[in-house]
């Protein structure tokens, strides 16, 4: 009668698990330790505005944006840099055009998602906004140099990642404030909704 084997492979697989669990604990406890990557984002932005003060004097602009965001310790929180710049004209029956150049800086946050290639994410970001056009001369105080007033982000969105360096913005959509004079009440609620691609550099 020949012997069995079970117990011989019982042993074989408990003598290779006393080896590779170290090796697995370690690999588990690199990718969590590992450094989050800095990721730089290019797309295409959209803009719903009402700068004319009175009513929603709604227009629709059109133009991109980039960001920059430097991990911290962590990786779950980052300082994160944005810049965008948009177009629209026939505003309003008048027929003005209107140029607007938003620098914002602060902070984002992206909650641990394991397993998933999903990232969702959540930003707080102030800076300036320069406007430049007819709208400017004829509604925001402006003159052709253009106006400057305080500007405030305030949303989130979701990426996708393709491989270790690439993934897609599906949708970013912020509450976008801005402070420009339009002698009334100095305030435009604005629609910031951005799409495109991610890169990311490190590990």
């Amino acid at each position: 009668m020949q012997p069995s084997l079970k117990p011989a492979l019982a042993l074989l697989f408990a003598i290779a698990g006393l080896f590779l669990a170290p090796a697995a604990r370690a690999q588990v406890h690199s990718a969590v330790d590992a450094p989050a990557p800095v990721d730089l984002a290019l797309g295409y932005s959209y803009l719903r505005g009402n700068a004319p003060p009175g009513g929603c004097g709604c227009f629709s602009m059109n133009g991109g944006s980039a960001s920059l965001g430097i991990p911290l310790k962590s990786g779950r929180f980052a300082i994160l840099g944005e810049a965008t710049a948009v177009r629209g004209s026939h505003i309003s029956d008048n027929g003005y055009d209107l140029a607007l150049n938003l620098f914002t800086a602060g902070l984002r946050f992206k909650p641990a998602m394991r397993r998933t290639a999903w990232q969702p994410f959540g930003l707080v970001l102030a800076g300036g906004a320069q406007g430049k056009g007819s709208l400017v001369r004829a509604s925001l105080g402006g003159d052709g140099f253009g106006a400057v007033a305080f500007a405030l982000n305030v949303g989130g969105g979701v990426d996708y990642r393709v491989n270790r360096h690439f993934g897609v913005r599906l949708i970013q959509a912020d509450y976008l404030l801005t402070t420009f004079d339009n002698h009334l009440n100095n305030n435009q609620n604005n629609l910031s909704i951005n799409a495109g691609a991610v890169l990311y550099f490190g590990r």
